[in-house]
């Protein structure tokens, strides 16, 4: 199954309620935590919520 890589770029602080948690989902927390993760929808419904605070790889 294809992966992708997420590195969280922005800080949770200040934003709108279950952004933080949703970090939390995706295996970050802290700045420039980076994690590999399968591309299901799932995964991707996660990262848009949060697509301003992170950066993503698509891996091969």
């Amino acid at each position: 199954m294809p992966k992708v890589r997420v590195t969280q770029t922005g800080s949770p602080a200040g934003r709108k309620p279950g952004q933080k948690e949703t970090l939390i989902g995706l295996g970050l927390n802290k700045m420039r935590r980076t994690r590999e993760l399968e591309d299901t929808p799932a995964v991707r419904g996660m990262i848009r919520k949060v697509a301003h605070l992170i950066k993503v790889e698509e891996q091969p």
